[in-house]
C-alpha cells in the first residue's frame, strides 16, 4: 500500500477572522454592560407611564443582550472540513458502500412532477457506481400522474445519464443544466447529440405536464402498463392502499442505458393512508422509505433531498464518504449535512431566503463545537444510527462488507413483500418515530432527530464545497416566505417547551456550547415580543413626550451609538464576507423585522394555544408554483403584497404607526423653533429610531399607496392600517 493512503482522508481547518470576531464580541459586551447600568442608575421617579416604559424597553434590552450571547456562542470557533476525494478512490474503489437516495413529495399541484422528475434524474446522475445507487420516490399523496412522470423519468435516464458522462454535466438537472448551458461548437457530432438528448427532455417534459393540465394519463399509457391498475382501487390521495414499483431494478443485468451501462434502481411508493389512521407527512414517508429499502437495497448510507432540491454536485457523494470512511474519526459520525443553497434567488435576495450567514458562519461554527443540526434536506446519513442505533467506543465499520448489501428476490417478490413495511400498522407498538427513523410529533422533525441522534453519543459534520452540492426553490412572494417561516418558528419553540429542550434532553449527552447553540433556533418566535415593543412604544413615547433614551449631549449616548453602530457594521461585513450586497443586506435586515413582528409572533401565539389544546400540528407546504406576474415581479425586486392577510394587516400598521411617529417629530423641531434644539438633544435616539424604521418600511408605503400592480396591498389592508395606527396615536397623547 502505498503511503499517501496512510493520510487522512479529509482535514479539519480554522476559519479566518474568529479573533477579530472576539474582540469586537468583547468591546460590545462591554458596551451593554454601560447600557444596563445607565438604564439602573437613571431609572425615572416620574409618572406612571415613564417608569413603566422604562421597564419595558430594559427588559427587552435584556433579551435582545441575552440572544446576542447565545448566539456568540455558536460563532466563537469555526471550523470546515476539507475533504479528498482522489485519496478516497485510491483507498477504496472497490469497497465503495451502497447509496440509498430518498425524495419525498406530497402534491402533484403544489410540487409539480416536472420538478419532480427533474430532482430524481440529477442524484440518478452521481459520478458514482450506478449499480451502487438506489432512488426510491415517496409520493405522499399517491398520484397516478407522479408516477407516469416517474415512469418517464425512467425512460428517459437511459439516455440521460450517458450525456452527463460523455459531455461532464453540471448540474446534472436536465432543466438547470439546459436552461444555462449552452451547445458545444467545437464538433458537428457533439452538437447534433446534444441538441437531441435537449429535445427528447423537452418532448418527455411536454407529454408530462399535458397529462397534468388534462389531469389523467394517456389511453395508450395505461394499456402498456399494468401498474396503473393500482389505482383502481384508490378513493382519494387520504384513502389508499400501498402502492410500490420498482420501475428500475439495477440488479437486472437487462436494466442498461443506451450504451449498455447499468443504470441505478428507481423505486415508486405511496404509503398505506387511511382516514382513521393519524399520518406524519414527511417524517411518515422518510420512516416508510427507511424500512421499504433496508429490504431491497439496505446501502449503509442514506441521502435524503427535497423533491424541489436537485443535485448541484455529481461528487458531493464521494465528499461525504471522505467524512464517512475516514479511518480515524469516519466511524464516530452520524450525518453530514450539506449546504442548502437556492437557484432561483434574486442578486439582492429580496426576501433573505439565502441565509447566508447562518449556512456560512454559524453551521461552521456549530460543527466546531459537536456537529450542527440536521436541516431537513441535502443530508447524508449512517442508516445504523438513524434507526436508532447508540454510539460504542469501540464501534468499527468493515466497509468491504457493506460494499454490496441488495436483497435477492424477484422484483415482483419483493414489491409485494415489502408493502407490509409501508402499511398504517406496521408501526404500532414499535419505536419507530420515537426512538427510530424521524422523530413524529413536531413540525420541524429533522431538528429533533438530529439531536436525539447527538444525544447518542453520535457526532455530525457540515460540507459546504465550492460548488454547491445541492441547488432549490426558494420562496416568490413575502406572504410564502411568512407561512414558511412561522412553521419553522412554531416547530422550534415546540422543541423548546418539549422534554426534548436541548438544555434539558442533552444534559451530559451532547457539550453544553452545543445545548446553548441550538437555542437560538429554538428561541427564534421569542424575539417577537421585545421586537414589538422597540418598533411601538419608542414611536409612541415621542408622541408623548416621554423620554426612553440618553440625551445626545450625554456621555451615556456613546454606548447605546458604539453597540448599535458595531453590531450592525459588522453584520454587513459579514454579509459582504459571505458573497453578499449592501442592497442584499438591507433586505436581509427588512426580512429580519418583518418576520419577528408577523411570521414570529404567530408562531409564538400558535404554540401557547396547541399547549392550552386549543390547535393542533397543521404542516403545510409551500407551494412551488406561480403566476407569471408575480414571477415578473419576483425578478424585478418588487415584493409582492397582493394577498389579504393578518400578518399584512400587522405590517402595514407597524410602518403607519412609525410614520405618524416621524411626523409628529418632526412638527415639534419644526414648529417649536426656540426649543428645537431641545427636542433634538432629549428625543435624538428616538426620532433616529423612528427615522431607521421609516427606511425599513419603504417598500411598505410603495405598495399601499404609489403601486398599482396586483401585488400591491390590498385597500382592506391600507384602511384597517390607517385607522389602527391613527387610534394607537390619538389613545397615547390624549
Amino acid at each position: 500500500m502505498a503511503k499517501s493512503n496512510y493520510f487522512p482522508l479529509f482535514e479539519t481547518k480554522q476559519v479566518k477572522g474568529r479573533l477579530l470576531f472576539r474582540c469586537i464580541a468583547a468591546s460590545i459586551f462591554l458596551g451593554i454592560c454601560f447600557i444596563v447600568m445607565y438604564r439602573v442608575m437613571f431609572f425615572p421617579v416620574g409618572g406612571k407611564a415613564e417608569r413603566w416604559t422604562w421597564i419595558g424597553l430594559f427588559l427587552s434590552e435584556l433579551w435582545f443582550c441575552f440572544y446576542w450571547f447565545l448566539t456568540t456562542v455558536s460563532r466563537w470557533n469555526s471550523v470546515y472540513r476539507l475533504p479528498y476525494i482522489q485519496r478516497l478512490s485510491q483507498r477504496f474503489e472497490k469497497e465503495l458502500p451502497g447509496i440509498d437516495i430518498f425524495v419525498c413529495t406530497t402534491d402533484p399541484l403544489i410540487e409539480p412532477p416536472s420538478m419532480v422528475v427533474n430532482t430524481v434524474l440529477s442524484v440518478m446522475a452521481y459520478d458514482y457506481p450506478p449499480e451502487k445507487l438506489s432512488i426510491y420516490l415517496s409520493d405522499d399523496g399517491g398520484s397516478d400522474l407522479t408516477f407516469y412522470a416517474m415512469l418517464e423519468a425512467a425512460n428517459f435516464s437511459k439516455t440521460w445519464l450517458p450525456f452527463c458522462k460523455k459531455f461532464r454535466v453540471e448540474p446534472t438537472s436536465p432543466e438547470a443544466y439546459f436552461r444555462t448551458a449552452s451547445e458545444p461548437l467545437s464538433d458537428a457530432v457533439n452538437v447534433k447529440d446534444w441538441l437531441s438528448v435537449k429535445k427528447l427532455y423537452e418532448e418527455t417534459i411536454m407529454r408530462i405536464e399535458t397529462s397534468i393540465k388534462l389531469n389523467r394519463i394517456p389511453n395508450h399509457i395505461h394499456k402498456q402498463h399494468k401498474e396503473f391498475r393500482e389505482w383502481n382501487f384508490v378513493l382519494s390521495k387520504h384513502d389508499h392502499q400501498t402502492i410500490l414499483q420498482i420501475l428500475i431494478d439495477g440488479r437486472d443485468s437487462n436494466a442498461v442505458d443506451i450504451e449498455g451501462n447499468p443504470l441505478p434502481t428507481l423505486v415508486y411508493l405511496a404509503r398505506e393512508k387511511r382516514p382513521q389512521h393519524h399520518h406524519h407527512f414527511k417524517a411518515g414517508s422518510m420512516n416508510a422509505l427507511i424500512r421499504v429499502s433496508s429490504r431491497i437495497s439496505n446501502g449503509p448510507i442514506i441521502l435524503n433531498v427535497d423533491c424541489d432540491m436537485y443535485s448541484n454536485n455529481s461528487k458531493a457523494i464521494k465528499y461525504s464518504l471522505c467524512l464517512f470512511m475516514d479511518e480515524k474519526k469516519g466511524d464516530e459520525i452520524a450525518y453530514i449535512q450539506f449546504l442548502q443553497s437556492f437557484d432561483n434567488l434574486t442578486k439582492n435576495e429580496i426576501y433573505a431566503s439565502s441565509f447566508r450567514v447562518l449556512q456560512q458562519l454559524e453551521l461552521h461554527g456549530l460543527d466546531a463545537i459537536g456537529g450542527p443540526c440536521y436541516n431537513g434536506s441535502g443530508c447524508f446519513h449512517r442508516r445504523e444510527a438513524l434507526c436508532g442505533k447508540k454510539y460504542e467506543k469501540n464501534y468499527k465499520v468493515d466497509w468491504k462488507k457493506v460494499s454490496d448489501t441488495k436483497a435477492d428476490e424477484s422484483a415482483s417478490f419483493l414489491e409485494e413483500t415489502c408493502k407490509v413495511l409501508a402499511s398504517c400498522t406496521f408501526e404500532h407498538n414499535t419505536t419507530w418515530g420515537k426512538e427510530m427513523g424521524l422523530i413524529y410529533g413536531f413540525l420541524v422533525e429533522d431538528i429533533i432527530t438530529g439531536l436525539n441522534i447527538q444525544c447518542k453519543g453520535w457526532k455530525s459534520m457540515y460540507l459546504s464545497p465550492e460548488r454547491d452540492g445541492f441547488l432549490g426553490v426558494a420562496p416568490i412572494t413575502l406572504l410564502q416566505t411568512l407561512v414558511q417561516h412561522k412553521r419553522w418558528m412554531d416547530g422550534h419553540l415546540q422543541v423548546f417547551l418539549s422534554r426534548y429542550c436541548p438544555l434539558l434532553y442533552g444534559y451530559k449527552k451532547i457539550p453544553l456550547k452545543l445545548r446553548l447553540a441550538y437555542c437560538p433556533y429554538n428561541l427564534w418566535a421569542a424575539n417577537c415580543l421585545a421586537t414589538l415593543y422597540i418598533v411601538v412604544v419608542p414611536c409612541l413615547c415621542l408622541l408623548k413626550g416621554i423620554s426612553l433614551f440618553p440625551k445626545i449631549s450625554s456621555p451615556w449616548v456613546f454606548p447605546f451609538a458604539y453597540v448599535a453602530f458595531v453590531h450592525r457594521a459588522y453584520s454587513l461585513n459579514e454579509f459582504l464576507w459571505c458573497g453578499g450586497t449592501f442592497r442584499g443586506w438591507c433586505n436581509d435586515q427588512r426580512m429580519w423585522l418583518f418576520n419577528r413582528t408577523t411570521a414570529y409572533f404567530f408562531a409564538l401565539f400558535e404554540t401557547i394555544l396547541k399547549l392550552l389544546g386549543y390547535s393542533q400540528l397543521n404542516f403545510v407546504v409551500t407551494a412551488k408554483v406561480a403566476d407569471k406576474e408575480a414571477l415578473k415581479r419576483y425578478d424585478g425586486e418588487l415584493i409582492e403584497f397582493g394577498a389579504t392577510s393578518a400578518m399584512f394587516d400587522i405590517l402595514a400598521t407597524l410602518a403607519m404607526l412609525n410614520l405618524f411617529g416621524t411626523f409628529g417629530a418632526l412638527k415639534k423641531v419644526i414648529l417649536d423653533v426656540d426649543e428645537d434644539l431641545q427636542v433634538l438633544d432629549k428625543f435624538g435616539l428616538q426620532i433616529l429610531l423612528c427615522f431607521v424604521l421609516v427606511t425599513i418600511n419603504l417598500p411598505v408605503y410603495q405598495a399601499l399607496f404609489f403601486r398599482n400592480d396586483n401585488g400591491k396591498m390590498p385597500s382592506s389592508v391600507t384602511y384597517k392600517s390607517i385607522i389602527f395606527a391613527m387610534l394607537a396615536c390619538t389613545a397615547t397623547m390624549y
